[in-house]
């Protein structure tokens, strides 16, 4: 199971996650016991006491309605080059300070302990220099972990970028992105108009439109500038100020895949070659098209159900587009209805490089702030741990497509169904 001998017995290149088990098992006869039940169900109830209303509904709002020796496992993966702890990233959320008062900083800081990858929105609530602090300050905390053959002072941070309107506003962004050390830009493109989601609708739940979250708009140079020409003071103003910034976000004007190659070309300019990626890809067309432009990788996603009613399961999109052979061309990543480590490990021999997991961390920072964050991760890396040890699974590379059985699709298209 866990025996703590295992570490002496059996050289490991990554910590021994499973350890998380024995600690939660053990912390009684010290009179304590573990902060909380991180079983999806149970963690999203317990989350709901300590959510506000409008939290709560925001994080669970939707669209409309052989024998093998498995001692000795190496849970690490390479990701752009980053060689990092698992599989697994922090999804990037925007306004995180619905769910805790210091928002997305937590977050980062138990990420850059982990070793796993972080996404910053540009719907976050917290400034990017605030955000990549933290970041560091968790990567260099001695709390934080180490794992063998990697840069362990190096960043591996995604800032995830919503593309404003204002040519100039989208180049200040991403130059603070290129100043702060992240290691990558994710162009999310399922979100150019927000889904119709009754209860935020019912309830008139919008943060940005109550002054909260626009930080990283306030302290950005062009958008004071905007501010300035608009006449609009974000001190007497702040709801005024945060609609003045999610507006130049979103809200309605999508861009086409003509202004792909200049965001491209300009992101690569300005990070001097860093990876790009495009997030919400769902078909094989997309996907293809993504290559076409030059890409280093998308995420097959469709916004954990936020955005479209009906919409195909992102699992489904994952095995079209890996059949059409398109992970054989950029680094293909997923998200989407992650709840847990079979979730990650379904993904992975589907053909998935890597995953990266939402609503779990934020039901943890809900309830408990950064130990939360920290007790969700980390039991779900002990999690995906021990899962490898019952499946098998010694490393990474052995999660491959003939792991799993996959059948013809048994549920029926709501067209097929009007037929009935």
């Amino acid at each position: 199971m866990s025996d703590p001998r295992i570490p002496k017995l059996y050289h490991r290149t990554t910590p021994h996650w499973q350890q998380e088990q024995r600690n939660a098992f053990w912390e009684l006869n010290e009179n304590k016991q573990p902060p909380f039940n991180t079983r999806p169900d149970k963690l999203e109830a317990h989350a709901e006491e300590s959510l506000s209303v409008n939290g709560r509904l925001y994080a669970q709002s939707n669209a409309g309605q052989g024998w093998i020796d498995v001692n000795e496992r190496d849970t690490t993966t390479t990701l752009f080059g980053h060689k990092v702890s698992a599989p697994i990233g922090f999804a990037p959320v925007g306004i995180n300070k619905i769910y805790h008062p210091k928002g997305e900083i937590p977050v980062a800081k138990v990420a850059g302990e982990l070793r796993l990858p972080y996404g910053l929105s540009t719907a976050g609530s917290c400034t990017i220099e605030d955000v990549a602090a933290s970041n560091d300050a968790g990567r260099e905390s001695e709390a934080a972990v180490k794992v063998e053959g990697a840069d362990n002072d190096s960043p591996v941070r995604f800032f995830q970028l919503y593309l404003p309107h204002d040519d100039e506003l989208a180049v200040s962004i991403l130059k603070r992105a290129v100043a702060t050390g992240f290691t990558a830009c994710i162009l999310t493109t399922d979100t150019w108009q927000l889904g119709w989601r009754h209860d935020d609708i019912a309830t008139s739940n919008y943060a940005f439109y109550r002054g909260i979250g626009a930080d990283m708009g306030l302290a950005d140079p062009v958008f004071q500038k905007r501010l300035a020409e608009e006449g609009v003071d974000p001190k007497k103003e702040p709801e005024k100020a945060a609609a003045m910034w999610i507006d130049n976000v979103w809200h309605g004007r999508a861009f086409s895949w003509e202004k792909m190659p200049w965001l491209i070309k300009t992101w690569k300019e300005l990070s001097g070659g860093k990876p790009f990626c495009i997030k919400g890809i769902q078909s094989v067309h997309d996907a293809q098209k993504c290559v076409d432009l030059g890409c280093d990788g998308i995420v097959v996603s469709n916004h954990a159900g936020r955005q479209v009613d009906g919409a195909i399961a992102s699992l489904d999109a994952l095995e079209n587009i890996i059949n059409a052979g398109i992970g054989e061309k950029l680094t293909v990543m997923f998200d989407s209805g992650v709840r847990g480590a079979s979730d990650v490990i379904k993904a992975l021999c589907l053909g998935a490089k890597f995953v990266w997991v939402g609503r779990m961390w934020i039901y943890g920072l809900s309830i408990m702030g950064e130990e939360g964050v920290r007790h969700v991760m980390k039991s779900l890396l002990a999690e995906f741990d021990i899962s490898m040890l019952t499946a098998g699974f010694r490393n990474i590379g052995e999660m491959t497509r003939d792991r799993l059985e996959s059948y013809p699709k048994s549920y029926a298209l709501i067209a097929e169904k009007s037929k009935l």
